[in-house]
């Protein structure tokens, strides 16, 4: 009995010759003519070109996220420590408005209602009157009103010694009521060496009547609203 044996064996030369005739001659405007080889080749080729423009652009829009979700935690650990800062300052922040209420309260106390202002205006004539100071004007101005209180500018001219004058400043200044002594200024009288004469504005302050409330924020919405007209 005779064995045949069969040996398979694989002819590069011919196989190169093979591809080269398949990737010779194409076509590049009817790509489905081409053999077998370079069609599946271009296949491949057009799926990894595919596979890769949506990898860049699912990374890419990872990215963003990911420096958006960056940029939020920097914030949220910065809120985070102001706020631990805060509790932990909170008794403490209690205590200063509480401090600051009742200042705010004792200030309140001193501001006289329209009432009250002539009361105030006459201690303030009686303050020099009993220092025996002369009043040459005594003349109050325009109210100003104010975002919490009303401004009463007057205008005072007072003659007298030095050491009177000094004694009505420091009266002004401890009345129950809340005066101030602006634009001071001495000048010797006239013939009279021994006398000095005071100008000044005093300024006293009160509550706002409640139509005066009104009248304010009345002009402060005209005024926000002239503002965005520009």
């Amino acid at each position: 009995m005779s064995k045949k044996t069969k040996s398979a064996s694989f002819d590069f030369a011919r196989w190169q010759q093979d591809v080269r005739s398949q990737f010779s001659g194409l076509d590049p405007n009817d790509p489905s003519r081409w053999p077998a080889m370079p069609r599946r080749l271009l296949l491949l080729v057009v799926a990894l070109a595919v596979l890769v423009g949506l990898w860049f652009v699912v990374l890419s829009g990872m990215r963003a996220q990911l420096e958006t979700e960056r940029q939020r935690e920097a914030q949220l650990r910065t809120e985070f420590t102001s706020k631990v800062a805060q509790a932990a300052n909170l008794d403490a922040l209690r205590a200063q408005l509480e401090q600051v209420r009742l200042y705010v309260s004792q200030l309140e106390r001193q501001l006289p209602s329209r009432a009250e202002m002539d009361a105030l205006l006459s201690d303030i004539n009686q303050a020099g009157i009993g220092r025996g100071l002369q009043f040459e004007l005594f003349r109050p101005g325009q109210v100003e009103l104010r975002d919490h209180y009303a401004e009463l500018p007057i205008a005072v001219r007072v003659s007298g010694s030095y050491h009177d004058i000094g004694m009505f400043v420091s009266d002004v200044a401890h009345l129950s009521r809340i005066v101030t002594l602006n634009n001071l200024s001495l000048t010797p009288a006239p013939n009279r060496p021994d006398v000095l004469i005071m100008d000044a504005t005093a300024k006293t302050f009160r509550y706002l009547d409640p139509e005066e409330v009104a009248q304010r924020q009345r002009e402060q919405q005209q005024q926000r609203a002239a503002g965005g007209q520009r």
